[in-house]
């Protein structure tokens, strides 16, 4: 297996030192510990400090995934109408999720190029009147972040529920659950909180809840049972207390640092990334200043280049980043600058070695 010297991948992300370490102990059966539950209590009350939510957070073991199809499951039954904010791949994804699940589903989709338009989505929701609204809000195969008060607000006129994916996004840039009304927000531990991809984070409001309670789901993913599981200290399935016990850390040194702090680096690598590839001749993508995410940039691969031959030629210089999906792949990569990545020192030899590469 190949270490890599310069990782610049959009997640799974470097993991520090000290947050790995959590994982070396030989922790005793969380479902018998008073000490678990009591971590348990304090990341929840941690991650509604980053995320900005007075409403619940559950944290379930499992990949970001889990954290979707298991809010969707949780809310949605066949029929129900899902008013999809397409994006990018990720959003126009969970509509096909819904749809899968037997929800009537209408997409209000725009290019991977640009964010979504308030305007076109209280259009569509308005007249469509659905009971739940998705939307991402870092769409990471193109490096874009959408809007999310404008669309809480809408939900709110129309009372649908708002469902939120910032994974992404979550502790790089502000999610602020209560000030953009989101009912379910999605979060993962491998992004921005540099953990490895083991915990599924869901915030949960209580209008989610009640819609939770008559939709009655039952499943691995169901939120249902972290309701009260907690704490009455009976949970569906015995938990992961190694990658709880890191989660705290990693939440420990965001708010140790600042979120504010941690914003403003996140948005100053970012820029020097940009800056960086704008000085080389690369394209980004979008090329919209505006639409950029903090965590993570997108451009199209350099003219007399193939993605695999640049791939392997950033990886023989230690480098990794990020390829793309559907429509983007072969055209667009994406270098990821979240969490232990938002470096400038890090981004700075990537685009070193970026620079000779491509000289």
């Amino acid at each position: 297996m190949q270490i890599y010297q310069i990782p610049l991948v959009p997640g799974p992300v470097s993991v520090p030192e000290a947050v790995r370490a959590a994982y070396a102990i030989d922790y005793p059966s969380a479902d018998l510990e008073e000490e678990f539950f009591a971590l348990y209590d304090r990341c929840a009350q941690k991650l509604q400090s980053v995320l900005g939510a007075s409403t619940q957070v559950t944290i379930q073991t499992g990949e970001g995934m889990l954290a979707l199809w298991g809010a969707l499951k949780s809310v949605v039954k066949p029929g129900d109408r899902v008013l999809a904010v397409a994006t990018g791949l990720f959003g126009y994804g969970i509509g096909e999720m819904a749809q899968q699940l037997g929800a009537t589903v209408e997409v209000v989709g725009f290019p991977f190029d640009a964010i979504a338009d308030p305007q076109a989505v209280w259009e569509a929701a308005h007249r469509f009147r659905p009971k739940l609204v998705t939307a991402v809000h870092c769409e990471t195969p193109s490096g874009t972040l959408n809007p999310l008060a404008e669309l809480g607000q809408i939900c709110r006129e129309v009372d649908a529920l708002f469902y939120v994916d910032f994974v992404a996004s979550g502790g790089g840039a502000p999610v602020e659950v209560d000030r953009c009304a989101i009912d379910l927000g999605l979060l993962g531990s491998q992004k921005v909180l540099s953990l490895p991809p083991d915990l599924a984070m869901v915030t949960v409001s209580d209008r989610a809840w009640e819609v939770i309670a008559a939709v009655g789901y039952a499943g691995y993913d169901a939120l249902a049972p972290w309701r009260t599981g907690p704490a009455h200290k009976y949970l569906p399935y015995t938990h992961n207390w190694g990658a709880l016990a890191a989660l705290e850390i990693s939440l420990d040194r965001l708010l140790t640092e600042g979120l504010e702090q941690v914003y403003q680096r996140h948005a100053t690598v970012a820029a020097a990334c940009r800056h960086a590839l704008t000085e080389m001749g690369v394209r980004l993508f979008p090329a919209q200043e505006a639409f950029n995410s903090p965590t993570v940039t997108a451009a199209y691969v350099p003219a007399n280049w193939t993605w695999r031959d640049l791939d392997r030629a950033l990886r023989a210089h230690g480098m990794a980043v990020g390829g793309n999906y559907g429509d983007l792949a072969g055209r667009v990569f994406r270098i990821g600058h979240m969490g232990s990545q938002a470096d400038p020192a890090l981004v700075a030899r990537g685009m070193e070695v970026l620079r000779r590469v491509l000289s």
